[in-house]
């Protein structure tokens, strides 16, 4: 196989030419991994019995249900 596609000395030349954007708006706090996420809902959800929304909700109304 003669060549390559690219040499390696250009590697990485895309991105370091493009600027950096600052995160604004919803974007602008950083996620928690899925793992830590989920674990608060269950927390939220299960343990206190929160549930998000209106009041109205069918996850509030399966709540108050088992009360």
């Amino acid at each position: 196989m003669p060549g390559s596609h690219g040499s390696l000395t250009k590697a990485g030349k895309v991105k370091q030419q493009t600027p950096k954007i600052r995160r604004t708006g919803v974007n602008s706090r950083k996620k928690k991994p899925p793992r830590m996420r989920f674990r608060d809902l269950y927390i939220q959800r299960v343990e206190k019995g929160e549930y998000a929304g209106q009041r109205e909700s069918i996850g509030a109304k399966r709540a108050s249900y088992k009360r």
